[in-house]
């Protein structure tokens, strides 16, 4: 059985004819008026609006005619008013029933459009045939009752806005046109006519139609749509670039290689998407509650009518009055959104922090978790190596020893050679020019300069040189204590100083562990690095528990380990190389997963690379998980309180006069339910690490 994505409801896969093909997938609805708020949701705002602009100035006449009496007659005029209500702001939930019998499914529009029609045909009777019936008037009541549960509906209608919003924005970030290049001429095309391969030019300050990468021109782009990031970055020929990314002050022309919905920012829309019609495991049984409510309280409405008048004597018009207000006063509709309502705003929060929750259960999962295993390098520290110690022996100066180091390794793209440029450009060092610079693997490198030979060689291989370290010994030995690595310079053989190497920590981590920690939640790093370079790292951000020189396997077993201990576990990894501890925790979470987001492992993808996503994930889980139960325990209990009352819990207090005010008040209950379920849920926009 499907979900109806408005209200919850069960509907049959096989036998439903209202239905909606959007993005690769295929959505049921129980009624027209489902259907209509979910393909159109600002035409349906506008029907409501125009409906309450009727239904309110209407209802209140009829309250001023039922109980001021102004003017003679006034029975009729209250019956042409109500008439007026009931079949044109009413209409929809006729529609609805009619829509739920020919789907052969029970929705809300069944029992509001029962309860109102009885209570309007019961004072149309005593109005035509006035000694048929004793002269009571409910068109107040029926008139109310549409005009209430349709405010309900519009609040309602209100607050999903609020919470599609991020999956909106989203949307609003890919551009409808594109100018492709054809025959050397600029073309300007829809989107959805871009092709792979096609080559695009995009202008200064427009947006990118597709992923693809640059092949002509420089310039700076805006990616704060993915990374969140607002300063620019630079592209150049072969930089890759996403969809929705704003172009700088250079003209590009770009090649597209993801279009339409393989694109990133698409895929990020279909998961935010997903949410609306996801279920937790949490819902099963109020699913199997919705799905039988509806026949339940009309025969429960039935019941209670019949035992008042046929035990207790009360007349036709009091059980009349105790079976409208049973059927008015239950509210199906909170049991169905009790879940979307708290997803679709829970993931919508979380995709504006670049946190994508994949899977059905992935963020009850994310409520559950109590330990979280880290990899080090790129997810705990930034994966790109900096030069921070530059240590020169006697004699030689600084600027000296970096000026021959950046010479050496200019040409060389391993991560300790940037490190050694950057640091030469960041301080104005000019590297000295060498020729016959030769690369020995896992060693270092080496090169000639005026008759004289330098080399740059990894601290591993220092015993291999002969060289004496001498007062540069203690340095040494303090950068492995540190975690550092090292490289030693040499000029004809003479040690001209050492260089020390450092991983920095990434941004954010120190707040992100001491926010888990505040959540319960430890962390525990798992590194293939070496001891000394582990503990390092914990020490600065805090992290008790460190397993070093780890290897895949090992990794593995000490997630089982936790897991036969009766941990739940978290793997927060690069969603490449620990794709196996990914998919063995009990919640993979893949960091930095860059434009193969839907590809990787693990039930939540971190586009940021940023390690706070990690806390914020599963604080999003648990306060998401949170409010279901909150929505459901509401609903349940709104239920359970009211509809003993209106079947004549308070009669024996009150006496029977309660049922003058019990079908009017159980619509505004009922119509308030609902939408307090969804503004619940709202709450969860405002989740962060503070």
């Amino acid at each position: 059985m499907a979900t109806d994505p408005i209200c919850g409801m069960f509907v049959d896969e096989h036998s439903a004819e209202l239905t909606l093909a959007r993005e690769n997938r295929t959505y049921f609805f129980c009624s027209t008026s489902c259907l209509q708020e979910f393909s159109a949701p600002e035409r349906q705002l506008t029907r409501l609006r125009q409906r309450l602009a009727v239904g309110w100035p209407l209802s209140i006449a009829i309250l001023a005619l039922s109980y001021l009496h102004p003017v003679p007659g006034w029975p009729w005029a209250a019956f042409g008013l109500a008439a007026v209500v009931q079949f044109y702001p009413g209409l929809q939930f006729y529609h609805g029933t009619f829509d739920a019998m020919r789907n052969r499914v029970w929705n809300m529009d069944i029992l509001i459009a029962v309860g109102t029609t009885i209570a309007f045909l019961y004072s149309a009777v005593v109005v035509v045939l006035p000694a048929a019936l004793p002269p009571n008037y409910y068109f107040d009541a029926s008139a109310l009752i549409v005009t209430l549960i349709l405010t309900g509906n519009y609040l309602e209608h209100l607050t999903r806005e609020r919470a599609r919003g991020s999956l909106r924005k989203l949307k609003e970030q890919v551009p409808t046109t594109a100018f492709v290049l054809r025959g050397g001429q600029e073309v300007e095309v829809p989107v959805s006519e871009v092709q792979v391969s096609d080559r695009l030019r995009v202008r200064p300050g427009a947006r990118f139609p597709t992923d693809g990468k640059v092949v002509e021109g420089h310039s700076s782009v805006n990616e704060s749509v993915l990374t969140g990031e607002s300063m620019p970055v630079e592209k150049k020929p072969g930089d890759p670039v996403i969809a929705g990314a704003i172009n700088g002050e250079g003209l590009l022309t770009m090649e597209a290689t993801k279009v339409g919905a393989d694109t990133l920012l698409s895929q990020i829309g279909q998961l935010v998407a997903e949410a609306e019609t996801s279920r937790v495991p949490l819902q099963k049984l109020a699913d199997r509650i919705a799905s039988r409510f509806v026949p339940v309280v009309i025969g429960l409405a039935a019941a209670a009518a019949l035992g008042w008048f046929l035990l207790a004597g009360v007349g036709f018009t009091i059980a009349l009055l105790v079976f409208v207000s049973v059927v008015i006063i239950a509210c199906p509709c909170a049991f169905g959104i009790a879940t979307p309502a708290a997803i679709v705003v829970g993931t919508g929060r979380a995709a504006e922090e670049g946190i994508l929750f994949k899977g059905r259960d992935s963020l009850e999962r994310a409520s559950q978790i109590d330990v979280v295993l880290s990899d080090k390098t790129g997810t705990l520290t930034r994966g790109e190596p900096s030069l921070t110690d530059l240590l020169p022996a006697p004699g030689v100066a600084p600027a000296q020893l970096l000026g021959v180091a950046a010479g050496l390794e200019q040409g060389s793209e391993h991560p300790l050679a940037r490190a050694v440029c950057e640091r030469a450009q960041r301080e104005g060092t000019t590297p000295l020019v060498f020729r016959d610079v030769t690369a020995e693997p896992g060693r270092g490198i080496r090169g000639q300069i005026d008759g004289r030979s330098a080399s740059v060689l990894r601290g591993s291989a220092a015993p291999e040189t002969g060289v004496e370290l001498g007062p540069l010994a203690g340095e040494a030995r303090r950068l492995e204590s540190e975690g550092k690595s090292w490289s030693l310079v040499l000029e004809d053989g003479r040690l001209a100083g050492l260089l020390g190497f450092s991983d920095e920590i990434a941004p954010g981590v120190k707040e992100a562990v001491r926010a888990l920690a505040t959540d319960g939640i430890s962390v525990v790093m798992v590194t293939g690095d070496h001891e000394a370079s582990a503990e390092n790292v914990a020490r600065q951000v805090g992290i008790q528990e460190v397993h070093a020189r780890m290897t895949p396997q090992g990794k593995l077993a000490l997630i089982q380990e936790l897991q036969h201990r009766g941990k739940r576990v978290g793997y927060v990894g690069d969603g490449i190389n620990d794709a196996p501890a990914l998919a063995a925790a009990d919640l993979g979470i893949a960091i930095g997963a860059g434009t193969d987001v839907a590809k990787e492992t693990g039930g939540v993808v971190l586009v940021r690379s940023d390690f706070r996503g990690v806390a914020l994930a599963l604080r999003t889980g648990r306060r998401t998980v949170g409010k279901v139960r909150g929505n459901l325990t509401w609903a349940l209990g709104y239920n359970a309180v009211l509809l003993p009352i209106a079947a004549g819990a308070l009669v024996p207090a009150f006496g029977l006069g309660i049922y003058n005010i019990l079908p009017i008040t159980g619509a505004l209950a009922m119509a308030l339910s609902s939408t307090s379920v969804v503004l619940n849920s709202l709450s969860l926009r405002f989740v962060s690490l503070e």
